[in-house]
């Protein structure tokens, strides 16, 4: 059963210095703020529907040798705890979705319970990460996607996970994006963000799309920047294990053990399509044109290129 349109209303977003998050991480800021992360921490660091599944099971692969199994331990989502993540406030929902829940209470909370050193992940831009992270000087992996194939990712998504306001038509949903007013804020500002001071902390700023051009490469150095040294044989297997097909298939990956009432994947499947260039079939003339002077307007002086079609 879906959330009723009443519930999913109650679920609105709220804002920490102007970006909007899930209330219930709103509810538990200071926590997650006061979070202290060790200086061997990684923290996978994305924009929503920038790769984040992809490069976590990459960064599995590697930290387990490329062991199939030990990776198929538990889904995805359970290895790297999500460090803004809290229980929603509304009890009708936690009861609804109690099982849900109780996976995932608080990502701070998992993590601390977890051996150390940890690798956690984020959604959350560079200015709102507990500052911990920054003052240990932690290494950061950051995947970034082009905005506008994201856009019709992120649309997608929010239709079908039921706890996300619904995104409403993809009309509606172009200005809502474009504006920022989506969870996590504005993808200009966080990709922007963290590109900025890629220079400045230990981070590794990869592209999606060149992941999807040569995995080996991109997945070699996720392996440097892990301090790992791995047979290319391990790699190849990585590479074969990590694919779009395989994850689409793989339960501990696609988000198929998540409740329909959670992740409705007769809307939409999690893993959708994985390719470069689907704007192209949501965007119409006048949009992708439109959309094309408001990125330059912000993206201005930035000297980071994204590729959009392969």
């Amino acid at each position: 059963m879906a959330l009723t349109t009443e519930l999913r209303t109650q679920l609105q977003l709220r804002e920490v210095a102007g970006i909007p998050l899930q209330a219930s991480t709103v509810d538990n800021w200071s926590q997650i703020q006061n979070f202290e992360a060790k200086p061997d921490d990684l923290l996978i660091c994305t924009y929503p529907k920038s790769g984040t599944t992809w490069i976590q099971e990459i960064v599995d692969m590697i930290e387990q040798n490329g062991d199939v199994e030990k990776c198929q331990r538990a889904v995805i989502q359970h290895h790297h705890p999500f460090i803004e993540w809290a229980r929603p406030p509304q009890p009708s929902v936690l009861v609804l979705h109690r099982c849900f829940f109780l996976i995932y209470f608080k990502g701070v909370e998992k993590a601390k319970a977890m051996p150390s050193p940890w690798i956690l992940r984020t959604h959350l831009p560079i200015q709102l990460l507990p500052p911990s992270f920054r003052e240990n000087n932690c290494k950061f992996l950051y995947v970034a996607q082009n905005a506008k194939d994201c856009m019709v990712s992120y649309y997608h998504f929010q239709r079908m996970n039921q706890m996300l306001p619904d995104p409403g038509t993809w009309e509606e949903y172009f200005e809502t994006f474009i504006n920022g007013k989506v969870g996590w804020g504005s993808w200009y500002d966080h990709v922007k963000g963290w590109w900025e001071m890629k220079d400045r902390y230990q981070i590794l700023f990869l592209f999606f799309e060149d992941i999807k051009r040569d995995p080996k490469q991109e997945i070699q150095k996720v392996m440097q920047f892990m301090g790992k040294s791995l047979h290319e044989t391990v790699l190849d297997k990585i590479v074969q294990e990590t694919s779009f097909e395989k994850m689409k298939e793989n339960p501990m990956t696609n988000r198929s053990t998540v409740p329909k009432s959670i992740l409705d994947q007769s809307i939409s499947p999690f893993m959708r399509k994985g390719t470069v260039g689907d704007w192209k079939n949501h965007f119409t003339v006048v949009q992708s044109e439109r959309f094309d002077e408001i990125y330059r307007q912000k993206m201005e002086g930035t000297s980071i290129n994204f590729c959009m079609e392969l």
